[in-house]
């Protein structure tokens, strides 16, 4: 089997290998910039030197030549290699910055010019604690600067787009995300203008850096050149609870990660899964923070003079439901789920009706005909329409809907705006009594006459299945008015979580939500009406679930944790309707 020598140790390889790739998948470290694992190689920061040879053969028998201590012979490069473009080769020997003085010199040198004309504002730069250039200046670099004349100025605060703002002075001409707009997005919006000292990445003449994933160049960008324009200055990384979750604004899935600080999440960033999003995610799904901070469905509300809706307890809620319950036949009631809410709310929420006597639960997918673009956008607008399919709702169109509805005398809505996305209207309404339970304030709930506030992704733990009918996993990342980030073990505790106080600036009760999961919610239903119906958490709705269906038989919370998800034995069912 071929073999490579890195530092002093053997290691096999098979197939072909650059060889930084290969030194980092063995967890091994060599700094760079320009190299990502998605795009081309270009080789220009320099920065991944290191000093490589290759054995002497004997040209006629074909051994290795041997030195006077019986070891190879070994014909050094005469110059370093940038290791991100060089091919592994058999037998090659590669001395990293670990053993080499040569090579760490080197790198020392070469980010000694990278920051000739790079300005000093890492207190208030974005990237400042991941950025890649200050942490390998730390790690790597020079001790200080033997640069005393004036730096090159170039740009600042230019708005590329709608949503990236470029600081051109940090710029060192790494090119990520020029490649990034060529060679993953296909725009080419992006181009690298003037020359030597002067030069920066640009959008051509005339033109806006509108590209549906450009806020991906923020997350690839090695030293703040380019920031978001929604989250610039907003916050520092050591600031902020990093929790991974799902993107739910199509039906993707693509794998991200929730920043929050004082329970609001400030950002959202995508995070690398091969199997769905690799390492990039639309800009759109970024924007999902403020679905998750904003115009929120806060305490139950019920409709009192038929348009307004007043505040009210839960107690009161939950006895109002109840009356409405026991004042129909369950066979009057259009019990509707939702592709937008997890499996475990849409399995939970149509139980809790079967064992009443309602008919199952029906759900209409939320499809934009010609949306998607067959990379990360799709046609589905919602996280979990095959989740609906799986467990066993009636799909049903518009149409559907509207003949339930109008048969019905209760109608039960779990989280999706019908009335918003036009498959009902407010007057479809008009003949029956409605009550949503709901995420956040809709076109729905303003026509509904009592609305329930129940958690949304941020704030559970729960599973989605995408169009590709992979299963994953959200973890909750906000607390609401009834959960504890320090007693809820599956919520990560930042650095103000560990030792800030109540008396900080930065502590607001007003950032956390007055709602429940719906399983605790209909719990408490549950008690009021006599029935025997108790989910402590998610983790008991899913543990029945794979119990019931044999799709999710060896699926589990752990399963998907460890395997990024699991793959269900279901096609592709995206739906494009005509």
């Amino acid at each position: 089997m071929p073999e490579v020598f890195i530092d002093g140790k053997r290691y096999e390889y098979e197939g072909d290998h650059m060889l930084l790739q290969f030194i980092l998948d063995q967890g091994l470290e060599v700094p760079f910039f320009c190299y990502h694992p998605s795009m081309s190689i270009p080789a220009n920061c320099r920065q991944c030197m290191v000093k490589v040879g290759t054995p002497v053969k004997d040209r006629e028998t074909g051994e290795y030549e041997l030195d006077e201590n019986g070891k190879r012979k070994i014909r050094w490069f005469p110059k370093p290699q940038t290791s991100c473009s060089t091919p592994l080769q058999d037998g090659m020997v590669v001395h990293t910055q670990e053993t080499s003085e040569e090579i760490e010199r080197a790198q020392k040198d070469n980010l000694e010019f990278i920051l000739i004309n790079h300005p000093l504002d890492c207190p208030i730069c974005d990237q400042a604690g991941e950025c890649p250039l200050q942490i390998q200046t730390y790690k790597y670099g020079p001790e200080g600067s033997r640069f005393e004349v004036k730096k090159v100025h170039r740009p600042k605060r230019v708005q590329l787009g709608p949503r990236v703002v470029l600081d051109a002075e940090r710029c060192i001409n790494c090119t990520r995300c020029v490649r990034f707009t060529e060679e993953i997005s296909e725009t080419n919006q992006l181009t690298i203008v003037k020359r030597g000292a002067d030069n920066y990445p640009m959008t051509g003449p005339g033109e806006e850096f509108d590209d549906p994933y450009s806020l991906n160049t923020v997350d690839i960008c090695p030293v703040g050149a380019l920031t978001s324009a929604d989250f610039r200055f907003k916050a520092r990384v050591w600031e902020m609870n990093q929790t991974p979750s799902i993107d739910i604004t199509n039906g993707k899935g693509c794998n991200i990660d929730l920043w929050t600080r004082d329970n609001e999440v400030l950002r959202i960033t995508p995070r690398q899964n091969p199997e769905v999003n690799d390492y990039w995610m639309p800009d759109a799904g970024r924007e999902a923070y403020e679905q998750f901070n904003e115009n929120r469905v806060s305490r139950p509300s019920i409709k009192l003079d038929g348009n307004n809706h007043s505040n009210t307890s839960w107690n009161n809620a939950v006895e109002t439901f109840a009356e409405a319950i026991e004042a129909h036949d369950p066979k009057d009631f259009a019990v509707i789920g939702s592709p937008h809410a997890s499996v475990e709310e849409n399995y939970a929420f149509n139980k809790f009706f079967n064992l009443l006597g309602s008919p199952n639960a029906i759900f209409t997918p939320h499809i934009i005909p010609g949306y998607g673009d067959d990379f990360l956008i799709t046609d589905d607008q919602a996280p979990n329409t095959n989740g609906c399919r799986l467990i066993n709702l009636d799909e049903v169109d518009e149409n559907g809907i509207k003949t339930a509805i109008k048969e019905a005398e209760i109608v039960v809505i779990l989280s999706d705006d019908l009335v918003g996305r036009e498959v009902l209207t407010a007057e479809d309404f008009s003949d029956t009594y409605t009550i949503s339970l709901a995420t956040n304030k809709t076109d729905t709930t303003k026509a509904s006459d009592l609305v329930i506030p129940i958690t949304c992704i941020a704030e559970h733990a729960a599973s989605y299945v995408n169009i590709n009918g992979r299963i994953q996993r959200s973890y909750p990342a906000k607390e609401t008015k009834y959960t504890n980030r320090r007693l809820n073990l599956e919520m990560s505790e930042g650095r103000l979580d560990r030792y800030g106080t109540d008396f900080d600036n930065w502590v607001s009760e007003d950032n956390k939500v007055d709602c429940l999961p719906l399983w605790e919610f209909l719990n408490h239903l549950g008690d009021r009406l006599g029935l025997e119906f108790n989910f402590e958490h998610s983790r008991s709705v899913f543990s029945e679930l794979s119990d019931h269906f044999e799709a999710l038989e060896n699926v589990s919370y752990q399963k998907m944790d460890e395997e990024q998800g699991v793959q269900l034995p279901i096609e592709n069912t995206e739906v494009k309707q005509a």
